[in-house]
């Protein structure tokens, strides 16, 4: 009776033990009360754009008690992609994904991936993860174009020797389109929120477009239907109006609650463009 007993007692721990170790190897979770895309991937050790592409998202909105997967069969080949050696760029004003990626030759959605960013939105300062390939590929374009400039620059310093004296050659940078610049203090905010319509002043839903680069002015200062470059943000449409947003001041839209409260209270340099 007592030799049935104890092997009863293993078994039952045996089970147990395989029970616990299924669920801490579990690849899907509930969605929770207050979860984002950003915390979640954060727990698996994801990035939100593999979440989203795990899970057909093709937004950042998700709900309390929905089902995600956290993983699929091609996580080791992710994670061994993710194990190359990276260096860092670190954000200048003017900067945006895009221009990063055209210097390294790589996509917005690499960036995006490499640095966790589930929005476009980088800040100036803000330090973003470059793959060794990708900087070997930016030197020798860099080197390249060098070269062609400096051909360049000989043929034409050449040239113009015959004329009285050499004019300065100017330096082309990556500024935006001539406008009316000032500095503003900025915030940012999202359509996602407990009644909130998601559809702006000017009839833009942002539902329907979660990343869509959207700011609150005050029609006084900038005009509605206005394109403003904003440092560290981009080309966004003056399409909102907030209470709150009186003189200098704007009101940045990003995907999720999380960006917003990280976004803070900052001042930045814009430029309306038209």
């Amino acid at each position: 009776m007592k030799s049935k007993l104890t092997s009863l007692i293993l078994g039952t721990v045996l089970v147990v033990t395989f029970a616990l170790g299924t669920e801490a190897s579990a690849e899907k979770i509930e969605v929770k009360k207050g979860d984002t895309l950003w915390n979640i991937a954060q727990n698996n050790n994801i990035t939100v754009g593999q979440l989203k592409k795990i899970n057909n998202l093709t937004s950042h909105i998700i709900y309390p008690k929905q089902t995600l997967k956290t993983s699929t069969s091609n996580n080791k080949t992710t994670s061994k992609k993710e194990e190359t050696k990276s260096s860092t760029y670190i954000v200048k004003s003017g900067d945006s994904l895009s221009k990063i990626g055209a210097l390294y030759g790589v996509k917005v959605n690499e960036l995006k991936d490499w640095n966790n960013l589930s929005s476009s939105l980088i800040i100036v300062g803000q330090e973003l993860a470059i793959k060794d390939d990708a900087k070997k590929t930016a030197k020798k374009s860099t080197k390249s174009v060098e070269k062609k400039s400096s051909t360049k620059q000989t043929k034409s310093v050449e040239k113009k020797s015959k004329v009285k004296e050499n004019k300065p050659v100017k330096k082309t940078e990556n500024k935006p389109k001539s406008g009316k610049t000032m500095t503003v203090e900025a915030t940012a905010y999202t359509a996602e929120c407990y009644g909130c319509s998601g559809v702006t002043a000017t009839g833009i839903d942002l539902n329907k477009d979660r990343n869509k680069k959207v700011i609150a002015v005050d029609p006084s200062v900038i005009p509605l239907g206005s394109r403003v470059h904003v440092e560290g943000y981009g080309e966004a449409i003056a399409g909102d109006t907030g209470g709150a947003i009186k003189g200098k001041r704007i009101d940045l839209h990003v995907p999720t609650k999380s960006e917003a409260f990280d976004f803070g209270r900052r001042d930045v340099k814009i430029t309306v463009l038209n």
